[in-house]
């Protein structure tokens, strides 16, 4: 049942009950306490009652009376000496008397005042407190009754001021608390209504009035860290999931024009190439030719994919001036009339071999693709801030500002048409950057329109 209130409802509901347990027991304690004390009132005065009782037992049991009370002597045996009112007693003379036990166990006592007994009898629609002792040396028992009229009438007025107060202070109460919690759970309003716009797709959506002296403030601070992080990993998703859709189509269209090639030269085959030679050779060779390339390329891609896995490479020492002049030897080999020279100092990375040497001749390659035939190329590897630092800097034309911050990018051309017409597909430097991430290290360039392209590798010491 409370599980289907809201927490409103909840708090104003228990605190209405704690009010109301509260002031329950106030009330009973209020109306015995005063029962209590008009009680112990009638017993004493019946105590002063009981002497005047005693005073005209000198004139015989018929003459004892006490103006106002009810008076009953009985004998040992039960017998009934005197029942009698002396004047107005209950508000009228004719009420009817308290109906009094038969029998009444009394102790004899040289006290006069001792032993008595006190309880509280019913007669007709009136209570009275009856006094009852016995004297010693006296064969007659005693009761004296007091009506409890004014008593109850006290009890009964109290009563319904209770109730009317009790009512009073528990709308009082409801009231101040709903106000309270309403003001108190309007921070969670809102959050609630920064959920629902977040939920709609705003998640710039902060919840506001934070303050971290209150439980909701804590709260919605907690909430704001939280929709950042869930922002951060969302926008990294979309831009992962770009990048996945941009990946899977250049892929596609790098795999579709060696395909298409692979696929004329197998038509020609087809139509008649097995029996001239000529046509022969150049279908096999073209079939070859294509498939080397989509070879390569699926080799890149299966690399870049271990890569972001993040698989670990080899660790082993390795001579980075040593890697550096294997691969200008066959930058040489490849390009001889490239100027090309080396300033290298001797130094010791830990790391594959086989990528390190991978990212110097794709930064090698990039070079030869990019720049005029004549264009000198430097080669340059030395400590920094305790790294090894690798530069690859050529005089050609340089990058627009626009490609510099692209030029990692797998599959990014700045000049479309160049990469095709030598082969590229735009996964070199995307591998330069990947390898040297993997050895905890960082790939950048410098470059301007006119000034030539600076291609930067820093790799930690061994």
């Amino acid at each position: 049942m409370l599980r289907r209130l809201s927490l409103r409802s909840r708090l104003i509901l228990g605190v209405i009950s704690l009010a109301l347990v509260g002031l329950v027991v106030a009330d009973v304690a209020t109306y015995s306490s005063l029962q209590s004390f008009l009680i112990g009132r009638t017993d004493s005065s019946l105590d002063d009652a009981h002497h005047q009782v005693d005073a005209a037992l000198g004139h015989g049991p018929v003459e004892a009376g006490v103006p106002g009370y009810y008076l009953q002597i009985r004998r040992a045996d039960g017998a009934v000496v005197v029942s009698r009112f002396d004047g107005r007693f209950g508000g009228d003379d004719d009420d009817p008397p308290p109906t009094l036990p038969q029998t009444l166990h009394l102790h004899e006592s040289h006290d006069e005042h001792e032993p008595a007994a006190y309880f509280t009898a019913s007669g007709g629609d009136h209570s009275y407190r009856v006094r009852a002792w016995r004297q010693s040396g006296s064969p007659y028992i005693f009761f004296l009754a007091a009506p409890l009229k004014d008593v109850e009438a006290t009890l009964h007025r109290l009563f319904w001021i209770e109730v009317l107060v009790t009512a009073l202070v528990l709308a009082g109460i409801a009231a101040l608390g709903l106000w309270v919690v309403r003001v108190g759970l309007r921070p969670l309003a809102a959050i609630g209504d920064t959920a629902s716009k977040i939920a709609a797709g705003d998640l710039s959506r902060r919840v506001e009035r934070t303050d971290e002296r209150t439980e909701i403030g804590r709260l919605g601070l907690a909430l704001n860290a939280m929709l950042g992080q869930i922002e951060t990993g969302f926008r990294a998703k979309e831009a992962s999931e770009r990048k996945l859709r941009r990946f899977v189509a250049d892929a596609s269209h790098e795999l579709r024009t060696p395909l298409a090639a692979v696929r004329a030269y197998a038509e020609l085959f087809t139509r008649g190439a097995a029996e001239r030679p000529d046509d022969l050779r150049r279908s096999m060779a073209g079939i070859e030719r294509e498939s080397e390339r989509m070879s390569l390329l699926v080799e890149d891609l299966l690399l870049l994919a271990r890569l972001d896995e993040g698989r670990p490479l080899a660790r082993e020492p390795v001579r980075l001036d040593e890697v550096v002049g294997e691969a200008v030897d066959a930058a040489h080999a490849v390009d001889p009339e490239r100027p090309l020279d080396v300033t290298a100092d001797e130094i010791v990375v830990a790391g594959d071999r086989d990528r390190l040497r991978q990212i110097v001749d794709n930064l090698l390659s990039n070079a030869r693709a990019h720049t005029p035939p004549a264009s000198p190329v430097h080669v340059t590897v030395a400590r920094e801030n305790g790294r090894a630092v690798l530069v690859v800097r050529d005089e050609g034309p340089g990058l627009d500002p626009e490609h510099v911050a692209h030029v990692f990018r797998r599959f990014y051309r700045s000049d479309e048409s160049r990469s095709r017409a030598s082969g590229g597909v735009g996964l070199g430097l995307a591998i330069v950057e990947a390898v040297a991430d993997a050895h905890g290290g960082t790939a950048s360039v410098e470059s301007a329109p006119g000034r030539g392209a600076a291609f930067r590798v820093e790799l930690p010491l061994a």
